[in-house]
């Protein structure tokens, strides 16, 4: 097959009918010019030119016959290269976003709407995931933004940065008043009807973790999957709900229907993590979304 910048050689020399002005045309010299047509006419097995004294003459047999040709080719080339350099910075296409509901929630819901008005023909697909369920989304490219409890130790993905800081706490009803007054010792609470989120998520497992050390045993009276659910269930006086402050700042700050245990210890920050996909070239429409975490 021509190389096809043989056949733009041959467009510009023919367009411009001298070869001194071709070669200027195309930032090449005079000569390089002119083996360009030379091994053109060799491969098509056919004069393309006749050098007269005006300059360089398209031949009837040869290079008239298919000037209009090339020429439609390399205008549908030009139009391609056009089209994708517009492509690539226009936000187009899909971008699945893989987060648990409340980081949904809590943390991207905000962003979501004003990506959506920046960009309406994004079609944005929300996966519900857990951290590792969005790894697997990942690493398989079903998704192309993740967020995840941090730590996560997998090199097979790509962390990018720490988009949120989350402080784990105890809330309870009036209820549970006697709680409120002062710092409590964090062992307690270990006596008192506790809502906790399942043992599969990173956030309990962390919690667990963390009371272990302290040589405290927190077990749960109520196991949800459902943050939203144990917030209620703790407005009603069911029990204690472990959660972090920014997910009830609302209930804690506003409606005051919650109020905070200040515990000693108290329990350790954890981090939300953005994770994509590794060795991936970023769409326009990824990127964009990307920095507009970042403001």
């Amino acid at each position: 097959m021509v190389n096809l910048e043989l056949y733009r050689v041959f467009y510009v020399v023919a367009k411009c009918g001298s070869l001194t002005k071709a070669a200027e045309e195309l930032f090449i010299s005079q000569p390089a010019v002119s083996q360009a047509i030379k091994q053109l006419e060799t491969q098509l097995g056919g004069k393309l030119f006749n050098r007269t004294h005006k300059g360089m003459e398209l031949t009837e047999t040869g290079g008239r016959q298919i000037f209009d040709t090339v020429e439609k080719a390399l205008k549908l080339f030009d139009e391609a290269e056009s089209k994708y350099a517009e492509l690539k910075d226009t936000a187009t296409g899909m971008v699945r976003i893989c987060a648990s509901d409340t980081v949904s929630t809590h943390f991207l819901l905000p962003y979501i709407k004003k990506y959506h008005e920046k960009y309406p023909n994004v079609n944005l697909v929300l996966q519900n995931c857990t951290s590792s369920e969005t790894i697997e989304l990942l690493k398989a490219g079903k998704g192309d933004i993740g967020f995840v409890n941090l730590p996560i130790d997998d090199t097979e993905i790509n962390l990018s940065n720490t988009v949120m800081q989350l402080h784990d706490t105890f809330v309870c009803s009036d209820k549970f008043k006697e709680l409120t007054d002062g710092v409590v010792d964090l062992k307690r609470l270990q006596d008192y009807p506790l809502l906790m989120l399942e043992l599969s998520t990173a956030t309990r497992q962390a919690i667990v973790s963390f009371a272990h050390s302290q040589g405290i045993h927190l077990h749960p009276e109520i196991e949800l999957a459902s943050l939203e659910l144990m917030c209620m269930l703790a407005k009603n006086g069911i029990g204690i709900a472990c959660i972090p402050r920014e997910f009830v700042s609302h209930e804690l700050n506003e409606e005051k229907s919650l109020i905070e245990i200040k515990t000693n210890p108290t329990l350790p920050t954890r981090a939300i993590g953005l994770a994509l996909p590794k060795d991936k070239n970023l769409t326009f429409a990824v990127k964009e979304f990307i920095k507009l975490l970042s403001k």
